[in-house]
């Protein structure tokens, strides 16, 4: 039997993504449209239905919550809307083109030049210090100016006091804040944020919400996926899954 479930563990000008046969019949406003989306991991009586006919459209600018409990696919969304994965069936159009027809490296190309990532854990090399950790998305992207375009992305977070100052030197809150910095800096369409208060306290959760807010009201288009029901009074808009399924969505 095919069951119900989450997935198993889980500034400058920029060159265009390779584009796709399929482009976006719909408003110019939409980044992201999700169409009849199904995942299934494994196979007979062993497949799990990640998302089931699942269908989502961001509009550019927007700050979305997708909330729900554990197994609800939350972590697979994320996976498909970073194009770490693709869909069994369905279509994915970010920003103009169909992504859930392109090859892996095509895929790599779209996460390096149009996704910012911001991680519960933060994922921060903890030899480097923040402007380091920040620069790294530019060392795979061939960029110049490394160090300015760092150092405009830490003050854009409220850390430009604390540039030379490694991961363990940080709080949890200031490692989030430098998470987001390395998201921002190579200005990208989307910000896509997993748990970003995961494992912080009120305080600090209270202040990487505003901060993203803010980044927000200066036209970011931020999708946030979250159990953290302080998500969403920040969010533009909440949507609900569960079992794989968009339950509702709540407009602030």
């Amino acid at each position: 039997m095919i069951q119900q479930g989450g997935a198993p563990g889980s500034g400058s000008a920029r060159p265009a993504a390779p584009r796709g046969d399929f482009p976006l019949q719909t408003g110019a406003d939409h980044l992201i449209r999700l169409e009849s989306i199904t995942k299934i991991y494994g196979s007979g009586d062993a497949a799990v239905v990640a998302l089931d006919d699942f269908s989502l459209d961001v509009e550019a600018g927007e700050l979305l919550a997708v909330m729900g409990p554990s197994g609800s696919g939350k972590s697979t969304l994320m996976n498909i809307l970073g194009c770490l994965d693709t869909p069994t069936s369905g279509r994915y159009w970010f920003g103009g083109e169909d992504v859930s027809r392109l090859n892996e490296t095509q895929l790599a190309h779209v996460r390096n030049r149009r996704i910012g990532f911001v991680f519960q854990q933060f994922q921060l090399l903890p030899r480097l210090s923040a402007w380091r950790n920040v620069e790294l998305p530019l060392l795979y992207r061939g960029e110049h100016d490394r160090r300015a375009l760092a150092l405009h992305a830490l003050d854009q977070v409220g850390l430009s006091n604390r540039v030379d100052h490694r991961p363990t030197q940080l709080s949890g809150g200031q490692q989030q804040r430098v998470a987001i910095a390395r998201a921002l800096v190579t200005d990208p369409d989307l910000i896509l944020a997993d748990e970003p208060t995961g494992n912080l306290d009120s305080v600090a959760s209270r202040d990487v919400l505003a901060i993203l807010r803010d980044l927000n009201q200066q036209g970011r288009t931020i999708v946030i996926i979250t159990h953290d029901p302080e998500v969403a009074p920040v969010a533009q808009r909440t949507v609900v899954m569960r079992d794989g399924r968009l339950v509702h969505g709540v407009a602030a």
